[in-house]
């Protein structure tokens, strides 16, 4: 009795034997036919998403903006250029050059 429990235990049983195929259909048993219940777990079903919305960075010319601290103007550009109507500017961040020449704007918006 107790070798007939380490070689289950160990499974010691070549592939091609009944023993093998009997616990491939075991398996394959337990597979199609455990009730999906019991892998449910105690979480909220719902959607669980990030809490904040996503923040892009989009490059302006600075032909496009004449006062930085302007951001209704930028708004306004930004909406115009991404067509999306209920975009807001978080934030406005200078690129200047290597020359001290200013390059654009980074504009954070959401």
């Amino acid at each position: 009795m107790l070798s007939v429990l380490k070689k289950l235990f160990f499974w010691n049983y070549e592939r091609n034997t009944w023993q093998w195929d009997m616990l491939c259909v075991a398996i394959l048993i337990f597979i199609f036919l455990t009730p999906q219940k019991w892998f449910e777990n105690g979480e909220r079903k719902g959607y669980i998403g990030h809490q904040s919305q996503a923040v892009s960075v989009l490059l302006i010319g600075p032909q496009l903006v004449e006062n930085e601290q302007d951001k209704t103007r930028i708004e306004q550009v930004v909406r115009d250029f991404t067509g999306r109507k209920d975009a807001q500017v978080l934030n406005v961040r200078k690129v200047v050059g290597a020359d001290g020449r200013i390059k654009g704007y980074e504009v954070d918006i959401r």
